[in-house]
């Protein structure tokens, strides 16, 4: 995954921002919505697509176009390098393949100690009953 050719398909607008604010949120564009289509992008392969599409299922829309909005500060240049930041940190975290699980018997050691903890642990319980006075 090369992020300096992915940086080049992302597509930017900006909107204003929502909330308090006074005068002056009514004239500056400082929300940021970045949108990167998936299913069309020439950075990734056809596998990291599909890993993604998996992935980020919940994120993509119909047409798998993943939507980012950032309106953390009142600069639209930070909102813009920190959607950048936030969208890079979603793609290669999702990249990452999980290592398959291998399945593995218990030693004979483990299995003695585990028998010999519940011996233990009946023991125990036994003593705590009353007394049969026969």
């Amino acid at each position: 995954m090369n992020s300096e050719n992915i940086q080049k398909e992302l597509n930017f607008k900006a909107i204003r921002s929502s909330g308090a604010g006074g005068q002056h949120v009514n004239k500056t564009s400082s929300k940021i919505e970045l949108t990167f289509d998936l299913e069309n992008s020439i950075s990734l392969s056809d596998a990291q697509k599909e890993l993604l599409k998996t992935k980020l299922s919940s994120k993509l829309t119909k047409e798998n176009v993943l939507i980012l909005f950032c309106e953390e500060t009142r600069s639209q240049h930070r909102n813009k390098d920190l959607a950048i930041k936030r969208f890079l940190s979603l793609i290669k975290t999702n990249l990452i393949r999980p290592k398959k699980r291998r399945l593995t018997k218990p030693s004979k050691t483990s299995i003695k100690r585990k028998a010999e903890n519940k011996q233990r642990t009946s023991v125990k319980k036994a003593l705590r009953k009353k007394p049969k006075l026969d």
